[in-house]
């Protein structure tokens, strides 16, 4: 008899334990949305979901809200904080991913196609080409920004990205700039830290285009936030394209760089896409 009591109370205490667990944590009906965890970027996302008008922000939350920011979330999503580079890995194991438009692309996600809501393309988050305080008005980098700027390099973004990448460049140039003494640079090489995509695609037409200069650039690619901004820093390399101004305002204040910005050249919506979900209906059911 002991042994049958002690058997039901160690049954019920388990199923009690479940019970309370499934309360007090995430369960089979959560919604949950992976988004980026990098201030800035973390931000736009939730930005993102407050125009979609699945949350509410406190007042005067802006481009370094968190979700702790979050003032009404009728729907209960949870939310899951994630390096952004390897948002597209995890976006099968939750119901949504709030995706920058370069690693959707390399993920083979089309965000003007595939993303289920997007940001509208706010030249506040253009990417830009950056270098080292001190270097931003010398030859190599001045004609750097002007291929960057060129027309040619604005027609590639409109017909090879088709929307998902929008150049932000409002006066386009034939590529060279006068002011620049592009003799003294022949034969010379200038590098450059970059995302492979897009950035590393659009340094592509720029190469070409210094090429005719007899100036070669070296495109050195990155697939993290963090190392671009160092080897500039460091003087291992002379800028970087892949990074937005918000951005590189908190990489400088958090590690005391001393890195700027040369020129705007593209913008890359951020978008939500779904994961475990097809369409944004699952949040509303």
């Amino acid at each position: 008899m002991k042994k049958i009591i002690s058997f039901v109370l160690i049954a019920a205490l388990a199923l009690a334990t479940v019970f309370y667990l499934t309360a007090c944590g995430d369960n089979a009906d959560s919604i949950t949305i992976a988004i980026p965890n990098d201030t800035t970027n973390e931000a736009r996302a939730l930005l993102l979901l407050e125009d979609l008008g699945l949350i509410k922000l406190k007042d005067g939350a802006g481009i370094t809200a968190t979700p702790l920011d979050i003032e009404e979330n009728p729907h209960n999503i949870v939310f899951k904080e994630v390096e952004a580079a390897q948002l597209p890995n995890v976006r099968q194991d939750v119901d949504y991913a709030v995706i920058n438009s370069n690693y959707a692309i390399e993920a083979n996600l089309n965000p003007t196609k595939d993303a289920l809501g997007l940001e509208g393309s706010s030249s506040a988050y253009g990417n830009i080409l950056a270098a080292k305080e001190g270097n931003e008005n010398s030859d190599s980098i001045k004609a750097l920004k002007a291929a960057l700027e060129s027309k040619q390099v604005a027609d590639f973004i409109a017909s090879k990205y088709d929307g998902a990448v929008v150049s932000v460049v409002e006066n386009t140039t034939d590529g060279f700039d006068a002011s620049v003494d592009y003799a003294s640079l022949s034969g010379k090489t200038i590098t450059v830290a970059a995302s492979p995509t897009p950035h590393a695609e659009i340094l592509a037409v720029a190469k070409d285009l210094l090429a005719e200069k007899n100036i070669t650039l070296e495109i050195k690619e990155f697939t993290d936030y963090v190392q671009p901004n160092n080897v500039v820093e460091s003087g291992e390399i002379d800028a970087n394209y892949f990074q937005h101004i918000p951005y590189l305002d908190d990489f400088n204040k958090e590690n005391g760089t001393h890195i700027v910005s040369v020129a705007a050249i593209h913008v890359e919506p951020l978008g939500i896409y779904g994961g475990k979900q097809t369409s944004l209906d699952a949040i509303n059911a």
